[in-house]
């Protein structure tokens, strides 16, 4: 897996900070989190081609997570593309976008689907051979979705050494690749563990913005490899946390803690305070393991 954030701050966009919008390439797959305003400037900043960008997920309707995604949406029609594209958000994104594209008539000429969001529990958005996308309920002030991304285990690859080593036959290793065990030439059974290496274990990312602290989130992430946890505000502003509906920094390392998550990547920083280092140490405080989001920073996990 590989994450790169193209937006972390909580709000407006500045000249030199970007709000929420990440993107992660996973097996293949690469996947648009957010679309803040200004993103696919980010976008071509950081190289990113556009033509991989198949599936978008919103989590919620506040302009900072959402309104580069009309301006996307039509230069994609600009560029010429055709695949279809699909865009999973809450309930009242597909009337939000279609009336951008009425108004201006420029509707797409690539199919563009929506997948509208209203359920309370865990739902699964998008499964294939390799990955599925769930949601996390968070508690906002208006209805929004975190999202986990899983990868599924990978088949086991054949041990041609040990299988030559335990004399078996050529024609039995596409059989081998597909889990069934060999045969000696004396016709004994060979397990197929013996015959294959062992995948890596499957990885796994939640993405949680915008949410007041609550412990129920935790089941939804439990043993999590790595946990991006919207941090707004420090302690010394937690009297905001549930009027705004907004976590702070140690809040997000105690879910993280909580959950067993082996890492922990704090963003969406109010734009109040004059260095993000401060979030890092105060989460710190709680969980070691802490990183911190920004602008054009990646991660490969």
């Amino acid at each position: 897996m590989r994450l790169t954030i193209l937006g972390c701050y909580a709000a407006t966009p500045r000249t030199f900070t970007n709000p929420t919008s990440q993107v992660l390439d996973i097996q293949n797959h690469m996947f648009l989190i957010d679309c803040g305003e200004g993103t696919q400037v980010q976008l071509r900043k950081y190289k990113i081609k556009f033509s991989r960008i198949n599936h978008i997920f919103i989590s919620h309707l506040h302009g900072d997570h959402f309104f580069g995604l009309p301006g996307l949406i039509s230069t994609f029609r600009l560029l010429g593309r055709e695949k279809e594209l699909h865009i999973y958000g809450p309930k009242g994104i597909k009337e939000a976008i279609t009336l951008f594209l009425r108004l201006g008539d420029s509707w797409t000429n690539y199919p563009l689907i929506f997948h509208e969001l209203e359920e309370k529990g865990q739902h699964l958005l998008f499964e294939d051979d390799k990955v599925c996308v769930k949601t996390i309920p968070l508690d906002h002030r208006v209805y929004t979705n975190g999202f986990l991304f899983q990868e599924k285990e990978a088949p086991r690859t054949l041990n041609v050494e040990a299988a030559k080593s335990f004399g078996i036959d050529k024609s039995q290793f596409n059989n081998i690749k597909k889990g069934m065990d060999g045969l000696d030439k004396n016709g004994n059974t060979i397990p197929n563990k013996k015959l294959t290496f062992d995948p890596d274990p499957p990885k796994s990312y939640a993405f949680c913005s915008d949410t007041v602290y609550r412990e129920t989130v935790v089941p939804f992430i439990k043993d999590v490899d790595v946990l991006y946890h919207e941090s707004t505000f420090l302690d010394s502003e937690s009297h905001l946390c549930e009027k705004t509906k907004h976590s702070t920094a140690k809040q997000a390392a105690q879910i993280a803690k909580m959950a067993h998550a082996k890492q922990l990547i704090l963003g969406h920083y109010s734009t109040r305070y004059k260095s993000i280092e401060l979030f890092g140490k105060e989460a710190m405080e709680v969980f070691q393991n802490v990183e911190l989001a920004d602008d054009g920073k990646t991660f490969q996990f």
